[in-house]
């Protein structure tokens, strides 16, 4: 009976994250300070730029999830450069199209979100935050296709850019090289 239930246990625990890998406490720490420093560092250029130019969007909504990528995953070939750059770009190209195509959002942000995941796949930069840009896009009504380019594709570089810097100068690999 003992015996059952330990079982029982383990096999239950898979769903409450028993098939997530055990992660050093000084890599998590590594990690969790790297995507602060690195947001803060995107987040303050890009507000600057903004306000240089005078236009009020500045920031993109899914920049933390990248940033989850590209700091604590630098390795996932989900977190890499043309990855994370082209794959918020196309994604907002593809969610501003729709909204300009498909007035209804109920209609508008499932398709945006399944054609950007197309396009990511076509243009291989498959990056799981890009679809949530192309239902931001919807859900914000940005009709502006400049919005692709600022905030969201700045974003992505320099996020990119302070992802390289920060793993490189903390002993970790990032941008992947070829073999």
């Amino acid at each position: 009976m003992r015996h059952q239930f330990r079982n029982s246990i383990k096999r239950y625990f898979f769903y409450l994250g028993g098939d997530q890998p055990q992660v050093p406490w000084i890599e998590r720490i590594r990690s969790v300070a790297g995507a602060f420093i690195g947001l803060m560092l995107v987040l303050t250029t890009a507000k600057f730029l903004g306000e240089l130019s005078g236009l009020d969007e500045w920031l993109m909504a899914s920049l933390g999830a990248s940033a989850l990528l590209v700091f604590a995953l630098p390795g996932s070939p989900m977190a890499q450069p043309w990855a994370v750059i082209a794959g918020n770009t196309v994604s907002a190209l593809i969610g501003i199209a729709t909204i300009h195509l498909v007035g209804e959002p109920l209609l508008a942000m499932p398709l945006a979100a399944s054609l950007s995941i197309l396009g990511m796949f076509i243009l291989r930069c498959l990056h799981p935050p890009a679809a949530a840009v192309a239902l931001i896009v919807v859900l914000g009504h940005v009709m502006h296709f400049r919005y692709a380019f600022f905030p969201v594709m700045v974003d992505s570089l320099l996020l990119v850019l302070a992802g390289a810097v920060y793993s490189n100068l903390t002993g970790k690999r990032y941008p992947n090289r070829p073999n």
